[in-house]
């Protein structure tokens, strides 16, 4: 369960304080016929978090500062759906997972799909990124896509012969973790690394991972890394598909995690020297 406290401290304005609210003390109509007994920015803050895979006090401040105000309100909200919501004060940002506890039988409402072998795998390399440039005193990580993509292929077997299909799949990654909210394009062929990777691929993941990576691709006995995913593929309702993949890219990262958050992929007998 989350801190009790009574107050909190505002992202990006350590002056400020913003005081835990009783739900009656709010209870402004918004339309016809509401019975709602949160204001307005809480409202928000919970239907963004419902909506995406999590809720960060950079791109939604409001909303951070409402969710804060009425984490109690908001956790118990979330509670009601079999819901738990996580709110990480270090990153400053929040997002849900589905309960999962044996013999209670719950409706399942967040999907819990691991990630494709080359979209876990640019994972652990922005990660990666994401710890060198900020070690080098940088605020804001950034990679391109070329880069990433020249990682990928880099896993492939020596005796791949179908690189387009391979670069497609690279590409469709890339779009797969904007749309996921991992990476922010600025640029063409441009990303900013969110800080929200350091939540999904924490140290203790990563020994996991080098293990895993060290396995021939598609052997079934490959490390499971196990758990539950750090972020529960976090849209209720799904308004994108993923793109079509061939045959080839199917190949799923070990479940056990929403594949970032527990779970990368391929091959080489330096992974563990890449990832520690």
């Amino acid at each position: 369960m989350t801190e009790d406290l009574t107050t909190v401290p505002v992202a990006h304005d350590p002056g400020a304080f913003v005081d835990q609210v009783a739900m009656e003390e709010d209870t402004a109509v918004l339309f016809d016929g509401d019975k709602g007994q949160l204001p307005y920015e809480a409202r928000r803050a919970f239907a963004l978090l419902l909506r995406s895979r999590y809720l960060s006090a950079a791109d939604n401040p409001g909303e951070w500062r409402a969710l804060l105000a009425h984490q109690d309100v908001l956790e118990s909200r979330c509670h009601d759906l079999f819901l738990q919501l996580v709110v990480d004060r270090d990153y400053e940002l929040a997002y849900k997972t589905q309960v999962r506890e044996d013999g209670l039988a719950v409706p399942i409402l967040l999907k819990d799909e691991p990630y494709k072998r080359v979209e876990t795998l640019m994972m652990v390399h922005l990660r990666n990124a994401f710890r060198q440039q900020q070690g080098a005193g940088e605020r804001v990580a950034f990679i391109d896509a070329e880069e990433l993509v020249e990682y990928a292929l880099s896993y492939l077997a020596q005796d791949e012969t179908n690189l387009a299909a391979r670069r497609r799949e690279a590409d469709n990654a890339i779009a797969t973790l904007v749309r996921e909210h991992v990476l922010d394009e600025v640029g063409e062929g441009r990303y900013r690394i969110l800080p929200v990777i350091e939540v999904l691929l924490p140290v203790d993941r990563l020994h996991e991972l080098a293990r895993w990576l060290r396995n021939p691709a598609g052997d079934d006995d490959a490390a499971d890394p196990g758990g539950d995913a750090a972020l529960d593929e976090g849209d209720v309702e799904e308004d994108a598909d993923d793109a079509p993949e061939d045959d080839a890219a199917g190949e799923a990262a070990p479940s056990g995690a929403d594949a970032p958050a527990d779970a990368p992929d391929a091959l080489h007998d330096d992974a563990e020297e890449a990832l520690l």
